[in-house]
């Protein structure tokens, strides 16, 4: 079992080495929790957190357990201040992100902030030879996705996306039957996200005075001032994030994609969208339809009960937050799925117990990263599945966007004889923030 508290010094050498070097056996012999706890502050992995609202909040407290707090960073003044009590006076403070990723005392980086910011965020932090780990939705668009891929490659560094459901035994689980034949052939997938918020129009109102907005705004358009714009209710606007196609997507959806093991080639999106200046632009209702390269049919809808329906040749699963049910999923009673036959991880720790839950299993999702930051293995969430999971929540808004069916080809990631869907792969970027 690699150590809880990783050495700095393991991290740099395993930094230097990079992915072709294997860490020698030591590093993995199974510590004392009391040597961990004598270690001198300067030996842990130094940590710098970026966006520090509540999610942000959540995952640099779950990185504690794992390395020192030495660096804090938002745009709004206020979360700054929240963010320093709860962790201490030791981190510094910033409002400007590129000043964090100067510091030589940051190992990793954790980035919380709204959608448009997490690629060129994970991007620079990449380059600036950091670790990362990255809340979901990965990306605005897809070919910010294909960037942070060749980043990411480029840099060989371990970059771990926030879909936590991945380290969820119960999604586990039911990814694990799929995948090993427990539903026969998989033939259909089926998962319901929700509906979005609907509002406006809101009112435009001076700045306050403890938010930089136009460091909040990043690479979308310079627009006045909405308070609804701004921290959580980002998400239905289609300026910085893609509604609960994205949102809940990138928790669903990633599952769906993680057990069809193939990509999609046919997206029909449907949608009916508001009709409302200065308000929430996210479709009212919407639904769509893929078929994926394997010939597994799957559909998104927007009502319905929460969560995801496998349906295969030989029996069925249903999967949320709150269970997984189905005969195969019965059947382990007699046909047991012994842990230690689990295939979908790159890397396991056989140590951590089985944890299901929001704040649970974001616990073992952080301690795989971090066991991933010694192995230098490919965490659970690697940026290049959860690219083409998000993919194909962009792919579904794309459709409903055009309102017309779409042909994708996911070797190119292109769509086939489509010069207009091909020009919505990116978007315009603000000068000074631009994602490269």
């Amino acid at each position: 079992m690699p150590s809880r508290n990783p050495s700095r010094r393991a991290f740099l050498q395993a930094s230097t080495f990079g992915l072709a070097t294997a860490l020698g056996p030591a590093l993995f012999v199974n510590p004392v929790r009391a040597e961990n706890s004598a270690r001198s502050a300067n030996s842990r992995i130094g940590v710098g957190a970026i966006g520090l609202r509540y999610q942000g909040t959540v995952i640099t407290d779950k990185a504690r357990e794992y390395g020192n707090i030495v660096a804090l960073c938002d745009v709004d003044r206020n979360v700054r201040e929240q963010a320093r009590a709860s962790f201490g006076s030791m981190p510094r403070i910033f409002e400007d992100y590129q000043d964090l990723l100067k510091r030589k005392d940051v190992d990793v980086v954790l980035i919380g902030t709204p959608d448009h910011w997490h690629s060129k965020m994970l991007i620079d932090a990449c380059r600036a030879g950091k670790d990362v780990y990255c809340e979901k939705p990965l990306t605005l668009t897809i070919d910010e996705g294909k960037q942070i891929v060749k980043a990411v490659r480029e840099t060989g560094k371990i970059v771990q996306v926030g879909s936590w459901q991945r380290s969820d035994h119960r999604f586990r689980l039911a990814v694990e039957l799929v995948r090993q034949g427990r539903l026969g052939e998989l033939k259909q997938v089926d998962v319901v996200l929700g509906k979005n918020v609907t509002g406006g129009p809101f009112e435009s109102t001076p700045v306050p005075k403890n938010l930089n907005w136009n460091l909040w705004q990043g690479q979308t358009p310079d627009v006045p001032y909405i308070q609804e714009r701004c921290h959580y209710t980002f998400r239905w606007w289609q300026a910085y994030s893609g509604g609960q196609m994205t949102d809940w997507g990138a928790h669903h959806v990633d599952i769906a994609r993680w057990a069809i093991n193939s990509d999609p080639v046919r997206i029909d999106g449907q949608a009916t969208w508001p009709h409302v200046a200065d308000g929430y632009d996210v479709p009212i209702d919407f639904s769509a339809r893929y078929r994926f390269q394997n010939g597994v049919d799957l559909t998104i809808a927007d009502h319905g009960r929460n969560g995801i329906m496998f349906t295969g040749t030989e029996g069925r699963i249903f999967v949320n937050r709150e269970s997984v049910q189905g005969k195969p999923v019965e059947d382990l009673a007699t046909r047991p799925l012994k842990r230690e036959q689990f295939t979908v991880y790159d890397q396991d720790n056989l140590d951590r117990p089985e944890r299901a839950g929001k704040l649970d299993a974001i616990l073992n999702h952080m301690g795989n990263f971090f066991d991933c930051i010694q192995s230098r293995k490919a965490p659970i969430s690697d940026v290049s599945g959860q690219h083409r999971s998000i993919s194909v929540c962009h792919l579904g808004n794309l459709s409903m966007k055009l309102g017309r069916v779409l042909q994708w080809n996911p070797e190119n990631e292109e769509f086939v004889d489509d010069p207009q869907a091909n020009t919505l792969l990116k978007r315009e970027q603000r000068a000074g923030f631009e994602v490269a």
